[in-house]
């Protein structure tokens, strides 16, 4: 099949199937990966070998015809589905009334729109306000910034296994090294790290994980020097890590009794992708601060913090901006992708997916004792493979089941601290039958190797 004849509209007008033209990559994903090796910088790499040129549901069309099933969504930025009906008109509608004003300059009803949205649909029925910017990074940087005005400490806490961004601030919350830290210090000062609540390997409930914890934060670095304490409800890079039940809680009361703001980054867990709309409801917490990014413009550079209105309005006047903050066509796509993840069944569509993930992996996990853990929920699942005989993590075979399931046509993504974490996130618009064949593809890569 020639390029051609596909149909290269995205969005849900895409077949959705799995199709192998070519081996992968084809030649024409390798002419663009040999422009790739002369013209981008080597530190930015690429995890599929393709070109893509259209997206829609479940799948990613490349330049040689050739029809993925996706599992990745971007990492989690897609979970309305590609080229979402919607989200495309209010773009183009966007685009033909203004492209930018900046919002500090000539403010605009959509940004506005969005942080009422937000206020409204992030956990806890107090009084919030929000700010938007460009990507999560961006956004954690900016919830530290509020947290450090509103309490006037200076010092941070992350956790062990932490993915908070590539900036400087970011980097030093970030646990994990190579490739994130490796050579870019020095890094921010006053970041501290904690042990993390990790049920599959510390053998820990989650209110001895907690006290764990809160004794090395008190000793380490006092509860009067700290501003906040930053952690991801459910973990992303670090391994999809799902802490025990009452750990989350331990450390919102902790904060809660010592002034400290408790800032949740829900920037890969947010927006429908665990089976709730964010995935502190999972826990029952309320943060103080929830940073978002992702999923909230289905594609669209957007972030944003929203947070209690007392916290958020302590910074001063032009403290908190920037010129493409909230730009106005990622905020008419993120108006588009809410209502979507209200209004078009996606929460519940999510769990259905968990659901789905769940018991095939499981499955998997009964015959093979190379997966040792299988955890997470919703949309967010992941499989972690380990020695079976000691335990201990196995990246290699991890990327070796990666990389054989993308060249049978299936995204998938790794990650974690070791990595040895296979992670799953499919669109919210993908089909039972299109998941189904996608671990069935996983799980004959996995019997192979």
């Amino acid at each position: 099949m020639s390029l051609d004849t596909l149909p290269l509209v995205g969005g849900p007008s895409l077949p959705q199937e799995r199709r192998l033209v070519t081996a992968i990559p084809g030649p024409r994903s390798q002419e663009l990966l040999d422009r790739k090796a002369a013209a981008v910088a080597s530190g930015v790499g690429h995890t599929v070998p393709v070109q893509a040129v259209a997206a829609g549901g479940g799948v990613v069309v490349d330049a040689d015809g050739n029809s993925l099933i996706d599992l990745g969504s971007g990492i989690a930025v897609t979970s309305v589905g590609n080229a979402h009906p919607a989200v495309v008109k209010a773009v183009q509608d966007q685009v033909a009334a203004f492209t930018h004003t900046c919002f500090m300059i000539s403010p605009y009803d959509s940004y506005v729109a969005v942080a009422e949205a937000l206020n409204r649909l992030t956990p806890g029925d107090h009084a919030k306000k929000s700010a938007l910017f460009n990507s999560g990074a961006e956004a954690v940087e900016n919830a530290i910034k509020i947290a450090r005005k509103f309490t006037g400490r200076q010092a941070v806490v992350a956790f062990d296994h932490a993915y908070h961004g590539r900036t400087n601030l970011t980097m030093a919350l970030t646990a994990k090294n190579m490739p994130y830290k490796s050579g870019f210090g020095p890094f921010a000062a006053e970041v501290y790290r904690a042990p993390l609540s990790y049920p599959f390997r510390d053998g820990l409930t989650g209110p001895e994980a907690a006290a764990k914890a809160i004794s090395l934060i008190e000793k380490q670095v006092g509860a009067d020097n700290l501003a906040a304490v930053i952690i991801e409800p459910i973990q992303g890079e670090g391994g999809f890590i799902v802490p025990a039940d009452g750990f989350l809680n331990a450390i919102v009361d902790w904060c809660r009794d010592n002034g400290v703001v408790f800032i949740a980054d829900e920037v890969q867990s947010g927006f429908a992708r665990t089976g709730a709309m964010f995935a502190s409801e999972h826990f029952g917490i309320v943060p103080d601060l929830v940073t978002t990014a992702k999923g909230i413009a289905a594609g669209l550079p957007l972030a944003a913090v929203t947070g209690r209105a007392e916290i958020m309005d302590a910074t001063h006047t032009g403290g908190l901006g920037g010129t493409y903050g909230g730009n106005p066509i990622a905020c008419a796509a993120a108006l588009a992708s809410i209502d979507a993840f209200e209004n078009e069944g996606l929460i519940e569509r999510a769990r259905q997916i968990g659901d789905v993930l769940k018991g095939r992996l499981h499955q998997l996990q009964q015959n093979d004792p190379r997966i040792g853990d299988v955890r997470g929920h919703g949309g967010m699942i992941a499989a972690e493979f380990v020695d079976p005989t000691t335990g201990a993590p196995d990246a290699a075979l991890t990327a070796a089941v990666a990389k054989a399931a993308i060249a049978e046509g299936v995204i998938v993504l790794t990650c974690g601290t070791y990595g040895n974490v296979i992670r799953f996130l499919p669109p919210l618009s993908i089909g039972d039958d299109l998941l189904n064949e996608g671990l069935d593809v996983v799980a004959a890569a996995l019997d192979r190797i």
